[in-house]
């Protein structure tokens, strides 16, 4: 599969399951066809090699197939707004 084969979307972590999958459930206005539904996620390799931990509640980047709209890959997870 090529890079034009995944749409990259924003997403909220709902649950964290084992071996590093999480369920997604998609926040992003732009795509309303797959707004609310939860996407089966793993990690990126980038994000398993710089150990970067997700946690129910994160934001992140999702990239979702065009062929297979129940699963993804998590390649960023968005920085906590501080309050103040």
């Amino acid at each position: 599969m090529g890079k034009e084969d995944y749409i990259v979307v924003l997403g909220e972590v709902a649950e964290s399951l084992p071996n590093t999958t999480f369920k997604v459930r998609i926040i992003d206005e732009n795509y309303p066809a797959i707004q609310g539904h939860i996407v089966l996620c793993t990690i990126s390799g980038k994000m398993r090699i710089g150990y970067i931990r997700v946690l129910p509640g994160d934001r992140v980047n999702v990239e979702v197939s065009i062929y297979d709209k129940t699963r993804g890959r998590i390649v960023y997870r968005h920085k906590p707004e501080r309050p103040g």
